[in-house]
């Protein structure tokens, strides 16, 4: 993350809202520190923080990002979501 003048600790911030027409939204944010209990991941050299809480709903949950006539922008597939709201901006567990 240093090319963006970020430090080392810095990462993406995944987590879990309420909010949305189902019910939970969730949420991307640059952090430049995990917090205590986070759960961290690093893939392809980007650090990915979450908190617990957010955790057990995004268990299993792969994130993509795709480029096609829908538009550009992140992908979540959640196995846990038992509906989401048209746009896919938001979850029902």
């Amino acid at each position: 993350m240093t090319e963006n003048n970020l430090p080392e600790t810095a990462g993406v911030r995944v987590g879990v809202k309420g909010g949305g027409c189902s019910g939970f939204s969730y949420s991307l944010n640059f952090d430049v520190n995990q917090a205590e209990g986070d759960l961290v991941v690093e893939v392809d050299g980007v650090r990915l923080f979450c908190d617990p809480k957010s955790m057990l709903y995004l268990n299993g949950t792969t994130l993509d990002y795709t480029s096609g006539l829908q538009g550009r922008g992140f992908q979540f597939q959640n196995p846990n979501a038992s509906s989401t709201c048209g746009c896919g901006e938001s979850f029902s567990v």
